[in-house]
């Protein structure tokens, strides 16, 4: 990691804003270069297709230095096997006053394979990089060196054969709460001007009403609120709380959690200003005349909440995960091990949860100036 980056001065007008919330005119924009945010972009599992749509990165169009944790090795042999013309740069940290990567150039912070990797054939020995990937990323944000992570998919089985984790590996979610020493956080998928949250996440169906609790459905509604106003910027969100049964219950006659548990959350909730209302059935929910006045639904598990998204927007999603002190985004995929290396996978989830870290970075920025 020697190098630095460079780039001609006339190619500095390549660089444009990706969306109308984060937009600021091209001739403003050199005043601009040095409070670009830095995200650590964590390339997940190596014979996966993470280092494939990290490639891609090189070629869209961010406001934002996306820094690519991984062996560097490794992506150069992906971009020749997919045929893409990728120029890829050494991360230098407190190079932040350099001007940005001119079009088709990456930043990667190299990161060592423990052994060798061939695409869309998982390696135990290699399970370890994974996680130090995060690692990586993690220090980053700490020492203030990046301003956020974005993390391509990893392969919990791998991890967990390999005993990487030292134990039993849940997932990114997990492993980063328990690494910041966060108590509980909140998974949301935002995706096609959809953002939705989840009581309960990676649970069998038969266990979900069991873990639905009064101080659970509370906790998640006051971690969905305080991020979508801190680093989403609005003012005072409005959440719609769907109900755990069909009809939320039907009076009592569908089941009792509504009248037992979310009722009495969400008027509690009320005394202390959130405005969070429900409980709404999970399947008129997601009707138009109901999301025109609301910022986030918030379901009761995974399978009643993620299928309107999904269908809607697949492969343009965003996993985000609330609670954290720092901002993590992700894709909405696996890591489609048989896509690996053949330029069939794409990249849409990725830019999508690039770009929504920048939003958010921006944002947090806004308020600490």
């Amino acid at each position: 990691m020697e190098s630095a980056l460079h780039c001609k001065d006339e190619n500095k007008s390549r660089l444009k804003s990706p969306s109308t919330t984060f937009r600021r005119p091209l001739s403003r924009l050199r005043n601009h270069i040095m409070s670009l945010p830095v995200l650590a972009v964590a390339s997940g599992e190596p014979a996966g297709i993470g280092p494939d749509i990290c490639l891609d990165l090189a070629f869209a169009e961010l406001l934002c230095r996306p820094v690519v944790l991984g062996d560097k090795g490794l992506l150069a042999q992906r971009a020749e096997m997919l045929g893409k013309n990728v120029v890829l740069r050494d991360f230098v940290s407190g190079n932040a006053d350099k001007v940005p990567l001119c079009h088709g150039e990456l930043e990667v912070l190299h990161i060592p394979l423990a052994a060798p990797c061939e695409a869309g054939r998982l390696n135990p020995a290699n399970a370890r990089y994974v996680l130090q990937l995060l690692d990586t990323a993690y220090q980053g944000i700490t020492e203030g060196i990046f301003d956020g992570m974005v993390t391509a998919p990893l392969h919990k089985g791998i991890i967990n054969d390999a005993g990487a984790a030292g134990g039993f590996f849940s997932g990114h979610t997990e492993y980063l709460a328990e690494k910041s020493q966060t108590e509980q956080v909140v998974m949301m998928l935002a995706g096609d001007g959809l953002r939705v949250a989840l009581v309960t996440t990676h649970l069998p169906l038969r266990a979900v009403a069991d873990a639905v609790t009064q101080p659970l459905v509370e906790s998640v509604v006051r971690i969905l609120n305080a991020d979508l106003r801190d680093k989403f910027g609005i003012a005072q969100p409005h959440i719609l709380v769907t109900g755990l049964n069909p009809h939320a219950g039907e009076g009592g006659h569908l089941g009792h959690e509504e009248a037992d548990i979310i009722i009495p959350a969400l008027a509690r909730l009320k005394s202390e200003g959130i405005h969070a209302s429900g409980p709404y059935p999970a399947d008129t929910v997601f009707q138009p005349f109901l999301l025109k006045d609301a910022d986030a639904v918030l379901a009761m598990y995974h399978d009643q909440g993620l299928p309107t998204l999904k269908y809607a927007g697949f492969g343009q999603g965003v996993n985000i995960t609330l609670g954290l002190p720092f901002i993590r985004t992700s894709v909405d995929h696996g890591t489609a091990l048989d896509l690996a290396g053949t330029g069939k996978a794409a990249s849409g989830s990725l830019i999508e949860a690039v770009r929504t870290a920048l939003e958010m970075a921006a944002e947090i920025r806004k308020k600490q100036r």
